[in-house]
């Protein structure tokens, strides 16, 4: 297991946005039983804001990140404390599953390995990401990205209503279903295995970076599990007439 809070915090992004941030990462390997090879995987890096803003802007983008991030009922800690109450829940849940288990078939290996980072900025607005990688033992893992956004000014999460006007829906969902090809990059049997392309749409997941926005689609929404997250972008002049 290791754990380390840097003292050295990066500077966020680009020039010309001063939040400085560190990264929380811990690893552990946590074994069913003594002398099984079964375990439970886990891993944990969040990246989160220590300077740059006032405070209580910095503690609503740390709690904005907590809350995405791990999705608990109990209000969060410290980066650390909760990064640790999550691990231990997983930890109680992992025991649980199998207790008085014995043999049997399968494995009983658990992964779940969590990454947050910032991962884009346009004007005041900070992008956050999330990647999970959950295997609970069965056929295979499941993969996802969730990213949120920041207004840097006042700590608060964007919702997407609020970032795009009034009517911004439709015409939105038409962009990006003219990009899912170039999102697919050609893959043909990618691009024939999505469901139905009047799913393409704003759907909340939203990511902002210098050179437009990003929607992102977890797998089995609009494709099937082998296609994976799909994201899809649309440039800033293109989206102009739809920003708030």
């Amino acid at each position: 297991m290791k754990r380390f809070l840097p003292l050295a915090a990066a500077l966020l992004l680009a020039a010309g946005c001063n939040l400085r941030t560190a990264t929380y990462s811990d690893e552990q390997a946590t074994p069913l039983a003594e002398g099984q090879t079964d375990s439970l995987l886990q891993s944990v890096s969040i990246e989160y804001p220590v300077k740059g803003a006032k405070a209580e802007i910095l503690a609503k983008i740390e709690d904005g990140i907590l809350n995405t991030v791990f999705d608990m009922e109990e209000l969060p800690g410290t980066v650390e404390e909760t990064a640790l109450r999550y691990e231990d829940n997983l930890k109680d849940e992992y025991f649980n599953e199998y207790e008085g288990l014995e043999g049997g078939a399968g494995s009983r290996t658990w992964e779940d390995h969590v990454n947050g980072y910032f991962s884009g900025r346009y004007k005041q607005y900070l992008s956050y990401m999330v990647e999970v990688y959950s295997d609970r033992g069965g056929a295979h893992g499941f993969s996802t990205m969730t990213p949120v956004v920041f207004d840097r000014k006042t700590g608060d999460i964007v919702p997407e209503e609020a970032f795009f006007a009034d009517g911004y829906r439709e015409p939105v969902a038409a962009l990006l279903q003219a990009h899912l090809p170039e999102a697919l990059e050609g893959d043909e049997e990618a691009l024939a295995a999505v469901s139905d392309p009047g799913l393409v749409g704003p759907n909340g997941l939203y990511e902002v970076t210098k050179d437009g926005v990003t929607w992102y689609y977890q797998p089995y929404v609009i494709a099937p599990f082998s296609v994976g997250v799909i994201s899809i972008s649309v440039p800033w002049n293109e989206l102009k007439p739809y920003l708030r």
